[in-house]
Parts: structure tokens; sequence; C-alpha cells
């Protein structure tokens, strides 16, 4: 069952969806928070992780960060790491209010830039009793250095500048500058682009993961915000609470999962998908099956009554 729901973060009003099972029990439902990537949307690979969880009988929150999506808050397409960590804090809040869901069994999942939100989030908020990551990235790492740390620094200064003059522009009174999180057409695409920006492509610029409301492009001056986050950092933390991150063994982003579990603290695991892309993980069936039994595994011990 699907039920639209409204909570606030920082004064916005964050839209999502509460998946929850068909068939229950009258016992409350332990549930987990889903936070989508940069630039998607919650009926996207979300509710893909959402509609299988629930079938395993927990319930499940997803739902679109502020400043995107259906969720309130201008300007459109603003991707604040902090911003984006207190929508997730607020998700858990939403759950804590409900007669429906046990706050005691909390558990959040993040995808791709929210496997940096997710952690990032958890850290501090205790009430998060499980943290589990697919495909995780840290946006402050590929904004200061690159996809694979490849990045002259002279691409960060430029970027820096020009979030710089946006803020000052904006002041003005002009419209918010933004940058296209991928290009509109196949043509476009840089001949010397990684395998995962190809990819990332054929998702969403595609019927096979294509929303309307997705991919809209992200603010410039965002880029100062991003700079100076770093998700994993006090990655420490999240302990003596479980920490599960996984990968596929052909994803170019797997760095940042093995690098967070170096520096997490136990109870922590890195799961490896053979075979799958980061973007494999988003919706092909043989790996998201691998990851959803693996998470219903990690959740159902973690988060058992």
């Amino acid at each position: 069952m699907k039920t639209d729901v409204t909570f606030p973060s920082n004064d916005l009003a964050v839209a999502g969806t509460l998946f929850t099972p068909d068939e229950r029990i009258d016992a409350r439902l332990p549930a987990i928070v889903i936070s989508h990537p940069g630039g998607g949307v919650k009926e996207q690979s979300p509710s893909v992780y959402a509609e299988r969880l629930t079938r395993e009988g927990f319930a499940a929150l997803v739902f679109d960060a502020a400043y995107q999506g259906e969720s309130e808050g201008e300007p459109r397409g603003l991707e604040n790491p902090f911003q984006r960590a207190e929508d997730i804090k607020s998700a858990v809040t939403h759950l804590t209010t409900r007669d429906d869901i046990d706050p005691d069994r909390i558990g959040a999942l993040g995808i791709c830039a929210s496997g940096g939100y997710v952690p990032y989030a958890a850290q501090t908020d205790h009430r998060v009793k499980a943290v589990a990551t697919v495909s995780a990235g840290d946006m402050g790492s590929v904004i200061r250095e690159g996809l694979g740390r490849a990045q002259d620094p002279a691409v960060l200064t430029a970027l820096l500048d020009r979030a710089a003059a946006a803020r000052t522009a904006e002041a003005r009174g002009e419209a918010p500058e933004t940058v296209a999180w991928i290009p509109d057409d196949a043509e476009d695409l840089p001949a010397t682009g990684t395998r995962q920006f190809r990819e990332t492509y054929e998702f969403y610029r595609t019927p096979r993961g294509y929303h309307p409301r997705a991919v809209q492009g992200w603010v410039l001056r965002s880029a100062d915000q991003l700079a100076q986050y770093d998700s994993y950092a006090m990655i420490r933390l999240i302990a003596p609470r479980p920490l599960l991150m996984i990968v596929g063994s052909e994803a170019e982003t797997a760095y940042f999962s093995r690098e967070a579990i170096e520096r997490a603290a136990e109870p922590k695991e890195l799961f490896v998908i053979d075979g799958a892309t980061h973007i494999d993980l988003y919706d092909r069936d043989e790996h998201v099956a691998a990851a959803v039994a693996k998470l219903t595994d990690f959740f159902g011990k973690h988060l058992a009554g």
C-alpha cells in the first residue's frame, strides 16, 4: 500500500510516499527511510527498493529532497548537502510520530549521492538504528577532485569562482544559474566520458528510468557548499550501530564505499555484487534482487523487535 505524506524540513514541505505491506499484523512496523540519488526523484530507484522491501514486511518512506521533485524550496534544483542531511533526519522524525511505525526500529538507506548523505545524517542521529548504502558516492569529493580523483585542481578553483559570481548575480535579482546533470541529447555526451556517465544518460534520459521531474539541473552556487562537505569524515560515529555498504564489482564509484568502510568502526560490512555497475543497482532486476536480499537480512537482524 502507498500513502502520500508531507513533512517539514527547515520549514519547507517535503513530499514523500510511505510504502507499507498489504498484509499486516497489528504490531507497529519496522521502517526504512530511503533517500534518492543526486538529480533523482522518489519515484525512481528509491521506489524500486521500497516496493521490494515492503514485500519483506518493512515500511519504507521515500521522499523528494527539498528544492527538488514535488517538495518545496526555491531556487529549484539546489543541491545543498546539509539540507539533504536535514531532509533525512526530518523523514526519520515523521516516522517517529506515526502510530503505525515503531520509533525504535528505524533504519536508513541511501542510494548514490544519498549513500553519502545518509551516513552523514546518521552519524549524529541516534534514532537511525541501522545504516545501509547502495552505490554510494561522496558529492563533496566529486566536486573537489572529480570522479576517480583525476580532476585538475584548477577546475575546482574555476568552479568556485563561478559559484561566487552566481551568488552575487542572484542577489542582484538575476535568475539562478543551473548546470545540467547530464546532456539532453546522446550526441552531446563527451567522447572522453566515463562508462558511468554514459550509463547515467541511459537511465535518466531514456524510458528505462526517465521521470519528468528528475535531472532538471542543479543550481551552480551549490558548488561552494558541496566543496566543503565530506560524507565520511566522521563515519566512525555510526558505531556501535551497524553499517552495510553495497557496491557492484564493476562500479567506478566503488572506491568510495571501500574507503568509507575502512574508516568506519565495527560493526560494518562491504557487500560486493559481482558483475554489477553503479547504475545496474538502480533497477536491473538480477542485481537489485541480490541487493534487496542482503538488505532484508541486514535490516531484519538489526531492526528486529
